[in-house]
């Protein structure tokens, strides 16, 4: 086997997994990281925080290869994913549902890693996850706003590092706060991306937030923003976090309202959508940032 060879079945496996754009992997670390910092008991131990990374990056990709197995014919026939590996065949599907299983027993394994007086909340918190996240993907194929299906995914992602490190969820309004946040960011920006698709959704009959909110979709996505900022403001209250992390939470904020500003036009470049997807992810680590500071502040 040639280095070539070797180079070009790691770039697949990368591809397969989106490590290769580490936007989509941080854009879910985010919220977690919100969710340990708004705790009781912050700052939290290291120990738990690379736990709830590792998990991320494992649930994250189990939820990509998921994604690929049900669209892969889909793919082929739109213009942003059909380079995608089981899309264009250079991946087995065995061996992608073999790398599934292996991820998803690896996030089991980090379950059984966690505190034990969380293990048990969190293995029922990970069992509740998996299967909005191995059927999200299905959920363009019959529900008008399948990017609420993904914020409901994503809303686990408050909820499991929030257990792990308190055992349990009565977190009152910092942790009601955290996850509504999350559920209308995680909106926001999963339209936006959807936009890319408009055309070739409506081609293939498909369903998404950005086409059925037709010319409100830009509003509603500046509305979601502005409620999970809100929503985060009024948790960090709640939870007593410092003045430190205001002055973050004012430039996310804007820039939130800014960034959807940007996209207004008909005839926005496809790398528009994809460029506003990663400034989200900055802008989150703003606010993440910010809650860092005020909790150590």
């Amino acid at each position: 086997m040639t280095s070539r060879s070797v180079s070009n079945g790691l770039r697949q496996w990368l591809e397969l997994l989106r490590w290769h754009k580490p936007s989509g992997r941080l854009i879910l670390l985010v919220p977690a990281g919100w969710s340990l910092w708004l705790t009781p008991d912050a700052p939290p131990l290291a120990g738990l925080v690379s736990l709830i990374v590792v998990g991320g990056l494992m649930v994250s990709g189990a939820g990509c290869i998921a994604n690929d197995l049900w669209d892969r014919r889909i793919d082929r026939q739109v213009e942003r994913t059909r380079e995608r590996p089981l899309a264009k065949g250079s991946i087995r599907i065995s061996t992608a549902v073999g790398l599934l299983i292996v991820l998803l027993l690896l996030s089991l394994l980090v379950v059984a890693s966690l505190p034990t007086p969380s293990q048990r909340l969190c293995l029922a918190l990970a069992l509740l996850a998996l299967p909005p996240i191995l059927l999200y993907p299905t959920a363009k194929r019959w529900f008008a706003y399948p990017q609420a299906v993904l914020a409901l995914c994503w809303g686990f992602a408050v909820l499991i590092p929030w257990a792990a490190s308190q055992a349990n969820l009565n977190g009152g309004w910092p942790l009601l706060g955290c996850w509504l946040a999350t559920l209308m960011w995680t909106f926001g920006f999963d339209t936006v991306y959807a936009m890319a698709d408009r055309r070739d959704d409506a081609n293939l009959a498909l369903k998404s937030s950005a086409l059925s909110l037709g010319s409100h979709a830009l509003k509603t996505v500046a509305f979601s923003y502005a409620l999970a900022c809100t929503f985060l403001a009024s948790a960090a209250v709640s939870a007593g976090v410092g003045w430190a992390f205001w002055p973050f939470w004012l430039i996310a904020s804007i820039g939130m309202q800014k960034e959807t500003w940007t996209l207004r036009g008909s005839n926005q470049p496809m790398t528009t959508y994809g460029q506003h997807f990663q400034n989200q992810v900055l802008l989150g680590a703003m606010l993440l940032l910010g809650l860092i500071l005020g909790r150590i502040s």
